[in-house]
This record gives structure tokens, sequence and C-alpha cells, in this order.
């Protein structure tokens, strides 16, 4: 991995053109990890803290444990907040909870194209250098034969000029592919998806920064959450999100998102930028013990200029109290 400084890549954002007031977003986020026996001790990262700048600003994050933990925070190489914390204790389950309000801006309109020399500014040599990581194959952004063969089928080449090309494929990845919840897991790799020709808002993801990455447009990996005005949108509501960004000339750094064939806007609350989901889950840890762990998940993202009512429970109350290991040994000896 070639690391590039997190205020280099920032310059290379795309120009702040707000349109209208902001819009207020209030996003809960609820996990919990059960484990099939006590564990004696757990460290985690957390990356679910929303990205400040130009577009979007952060006004409030607060992240509790349970159990109680002390709670750090570094910045990482692009330019994430990762809060990371240690618990010592034996316990059998752990509980984050994060509540972020988050104020988004409007984009100003796209141009319909990009000049005919785009193409040729994307050839840059320094260019190349400063965004080597986006433009290469990564963890989980691979170009397998099943890849090569989609593009092919669909008949993706350096064709049109980028922007055009981009709007193209992002309707194109849309309508392969059926999104279907719980189809792939987080570590599968994108050829059970092209497979299948199912998965989910990371899949279609991964697939669309493989095919971008193939005609030589740099594009990153962004994780966050999508605030759902209608039933069209095809991923879920109750879940966090995942879309793609390329950088064009002029424009910067342009979402797209082919979950639900949309250019990404005020409703996509970006939390995280990586080369692909490998650098950016929202959790990521060990534990000491003898034990598997079940995974359960809660997110609600709400206007604050509507209602909030009673707090919506995001994730359903469980009497948990794993078996320990010794005892059960102990009991299986008498």
């Amino acid at each position: 991995m070639k690391v590039v400084p997190a205020h280099a890549l920032a310059q290379l954002q795309r120009p702040a053109a707000r349109v209208g007031p902001p819009i207020h977003y209030r996003i809960r986020h609820h996990t919990r990890f059960r484990y099939s026996h006590p564990v004696t001790e757990g460290f985690m990262e957390v990356r679910m803290q929303p990205i400040s700048d130009e577009q979007q600003q952060c006004h409030s994050f607060k992240l509790t444990v349970e159990p109680q933990a002390r709670v750090m925070m570094y910045e990482d190489s692009m330019g994430n907040l990762v809060h990371h914390f240690n618990v010592p204790g034996r316990h059998d389950q752990l509980v984050m909870k994060t509540e972020a309000v988050v104020a988004a801006h409007a984009y100003a309109s796209l141009p319909s194209t990009l000049t005919s020399r785009s193409w040729q500014a994307l050839e840059d040599a320094k260019l190349k250098t400063l965004l080597w990581d986006f433009l290469w194959p990564s963890h989980f952004v691979q170009p397998t034969a099943k890849l090569l063969a989609m593009a092919q089928e669909i008949g993706l080449e350096r064709r049109m000029d980028p922007l055009t090309l981009l709007r193209w494929l992002n309707t194109a990845v849309y309508e392969y592919f059926t999104y279907v919840p719980s189809s792939t897991h987080v570590d599968s790799p994108i050829d059970d998806a092209l497979t299948s020709r199912e998965g989910v808002c990371q899949d279609f993801a991964h697939i669309m920064i493989a095919l971008v990455r193939h005609v030589g447009i740099p594009c990153r990996y962004v994780s966050g959450y999508l605030f759902h005005r209608d039933e069209e949108d095809r991923s879920l509501e109750d879940a966090s999100h995942a879309w793609m960004e390329a950088w064009l000339p002029e424009l910067g750094w342009v979402g797209f998102d082919p979950t639900n064939n949309l250019i990404a806007e005020d409703r996509h609350i970006r939390v995280a930028v990586g080369r692909d989901y490998a650098d950016v889950p929202p959790t990521r840890g060990v534990f000491r013990g003898d034990a598997s762990s079940e995974l359960d998940v809660g997110v609600q993202v709400s206007r604050t200029d509507e209602p909030l009512g009673l707090p919506k429970q995001l994730l359903e109350k469980v009497e948990w109290h794993a078996p320990d290991v010794i005892d059960q040994q102990q009991q299986q000896q008498q």
C-alpha cells in the first residue's frame, strides 16, 4: 500500500459549491456482539464518526460501550476518525451505541459531460502517483476472470467522456445485479455476486470500483449511511450503506451509488473512505477466549426537523448469559 497523506487527498476533493441550506440528520447505530462463552479481554476499533469537510459537518458524535471502557481516537492515513478501546474484564457480550448529528449540503449540479481532454488529464503521471492506491487492485477489488467477462458482456471500454461513462456504468451495474439482503457476507469475494448476480451494497460498490479501475479512473470505497425518502431505494433502511467515489478532472471526487442507481448527494452521509471494505469496516476487533461470536446491528437515520417520537429500539432485547467453559467442563467431569 502506498500511503498518501490525508491532507494531500483532501486537496483533490470536489470543489465546494453548496446549494441551499444544509439538511441535518441524526444517526443512531447500535452494535452487539454475543459470545458463546465468556471472554477475558477484547480490543475493538470503530469507524462510525461521520467525516467533516466542505460538504458535510459532523456537529456531534457520541460512542458508549458496555461493559464500560475508556475510548481513545486517532486519524488514519485516509483521514478517517478511528475510535478504539480495550475491555480487560470477563464479559459475554459487547454493546456499542453511537449517535451523531450531521449537516449535509447539496452539491451543485454536475455538468452533462466533460471535455475531450479529460482522458488525457487522467494519464498525468503526478496524478497517478498521488492516487496510486485507488488505481490498482486491493483486497476485495480484483480483476478476476468473471469480472473481465462482465466487462466484455456490457461493452465496457474507454468511450464517451469519463463522467458520461460513469453515469452509464452506474446504471449498468444497477441493472446487472439484484439486490438481495444477506445473499453475501462481509468477507465474500466479488466472484460470489458475479456468479449469482445477487448481492448487497458492498458487492455493488466493489464490483463497480473494479470496473472503473479497469478503465483507468481512480476510485475509492465509501462507507456511511443513506437517508431513505421513498420506496425506490433498494438498500435496507435499517443498515449502514456503501457506495464509491471516482476522481474526475475539474470535479474531484464524485460519488456513485450503483445499488440505487444514484449520484451520491446530500442523502448520502459519508463516514469513511478507503481502497475497499477491508480499509473501513465499522468494527474490527479481537478477543481472548475460546468462543464464537454472533453479531446484531441496528441503524436509524432521521432528519432532525422531523418528529423523532419515542426512541426506536434498534436491537431486540435478549437475555444473554453465556455458559462458562470451565463450569461446563467441571459438570462434564462430574
